[in-house]
C-alpha cells in the first residue's frame, strides 16, 4: 500500500512539473537552426511562420542559418542541444529521411535524437527543362531520352540529396538512361540549366518559380499527389502518365530528444494556428508550398515512411555516401 501511495504521489508531482513547465514555456527567445543559407525558399517560410507564432508564444524567434554538409551540421547541433524547447531545427527530408538512407555514420539518429513537432508544408519537386528544349510535355521528354540512351543529363542540388534521389526514382519509373550531374545547390545548377549545359533538373517549385514565370524554364511534371495553385497548368507525374512519383518534400520543426510532450504540444498548437490563417495559406501557396499543419504523431509517421522510401531508392541504385 505504501509503495502504491508513493508511486501515486510521484506521478502527481511529475504531472504537475510538466504542466508548470508548459505554462512557463517559453521563458526566453526560441532559436530555430535553419540548414540552408539565408534568403532561400525554406528560410523565407520559417521566418514568416515563426514571426507569426511569436505573438501566441509570447517570445521572439531567432533564426540561425547553419548551411553546410547538406544540412547535417545544423541537425547535429540541434540533436545535441538542451532538450527544453528553446532550440529547434527547421528540418527537411535532406537532414532526416535522406540522410538516414544514404549515410551509415551519422553523428545523430534522425528518428531517436530528434522529436517531431509539426510538419509545416510540403515543397514538392518539379521537373524543369529550358524553354528552348524541343519537348512539350513529360511524354516527349521520356521519348527523347529513350531515343538517345545516356545522352540527356539532369542536374541536382548535390549527390545524395532529395533532388538527386528524385531524379533516380524518375529514371527507374520511366525506364530511361539519363546522366546525373550534381551541383552544390539550386543556385549553382539553375544557371547551367538555363544556358543549356544540362537538359533537365529536379528542384523545388519555389526555387524555379521566377524562371517559370519569365518563361525561361518549362515545368513538365510535379512529384506530388496534387497540383500546386501557383502552377495550375503543371500536371503531377501520375496525371502525366507516370505513377509512383508522388514524393513528399516536407519542411517541419523538430526538437532534441527529451523535450517535454507539453512543450511539443504547445509549439504544435501555435504553428498549426498560424498555418490556418487564410492570408498565410495564400502566401505559402504563392511560394509553391502545400500547407500541411500535422500533429506530432502524423509528422513522425511521415518521417518513418520517408526513410523507408529513400532506403529502397538507395539500395536500388547502390548509393552510399560513406
Amino acid at each position: 500500500m505504501l509503495i502504491r501511495l508513493v508511486a501515486l504521489l510521484l506521478s502527481f508531482a511529475l504531472t504537475g512539473a510538466g504542466t508548470a513547465q508548459a505554462q512557463s514555456y517559453p521563458s526566453r527567445p526560441i532559436k530555430v537552426v535553419v540548414p540552408f543559407a539565408a534568403g532561400g525558399p525554406q528560410d523565407g517560410i520559417i521566418r514568416m511562420l515563426s514571426q507569426k507564432a511569436a505573438a501566441g508564444l509570447g517570445q521572439s524567434f531567432v533564426i540561425e542559418n547553419k548551411a553546410g554538409a547538406g544540412g547535417l551540421i545544423a541537425a547535429d547541433q540541434v540533436a545535441k542541444a538542451p532538450a527544453d524547447g528553446h532550440v529547434l531545427l527547421m528540418a527537411s527530408g535532406g537532414q532526416v529521411s535522406v540522410a538516414a538512407a544514404v549515410r551509415s555514420n551519422l553523428s545523430y539518429d534522425p528518428q531517436k535524437d530528434l522529436v517531431a513537432i509539426v510538419q509545416l508544408v510540403d515543397t514538392p519537386m518539379v521537373l524543369v527543362v529550358p524553354d528552348a528544349m524541343p519537348v512539350a510535355n513529360l511524354a516527349d521528354f521520356i521519348a527523347l531520352a529513350k531515343s538517345k540512351p545516356g545522352a540527356l543529363t539532369f542536374a541536382s542540388t548535390g549527390t545524395g540529396t532529395i533532388s538527386h534521389l528524385t531524379g533516380d526514382a524518375f529514371k527507374y519509373a520511366a525506364d530511361i538512361d539519363i546522366l546525373h550531374v550534381p551541383y552544390k545547390g539550386a543556385a549553382q545548377g539553375l544557371p547551367d540549366l538555363l544556358a543549356g549545359q544540362v537538359n533537365a533538373m529536379f528542384t523545388s517549385a519555389a526555387a524555379a518559380h521566377g524562371y517559370l514565370s519569365a518563361k525561361r524554364l518549362r515545368a513538365l511534371a510535379l512529384a506530388s499527389d496534387v497540383r500546386l495553385p501557383s502552377l495550375p497548368d503543371v500536371p503531377t507525374f501520375a496525371q502525366a502518365g507516370l505513377k509512383g512519383l508522388a514524393i513528399p518534400v516536407w519542411v517541419g520543426l523538430m526538437a532534441p530528444r527529451g523535450v517535454p510532450p507539453e512543450v511539443v504540444d504547445r509549439l504544435n498548437s501555435e504553428f498549426v494556428k498560424v498555418l490556418k490563417d487564410p492570408a498565410i495559406k495564400q502566401q505559402l501557396q504563392t511560394m509553391g508550398a502545400i500547407v500541411i499543419g500535422s500533429t506530432p504523431a502524423q509528422f513522425a509517421a511521415t518521417v518513418h515512411e520517408d526513410i523507408a522510401r529513400w532506403k529502397q531508392v538507395v539500395a536500388r541504385n547502390h548509393l552510399k555516401l560513406d
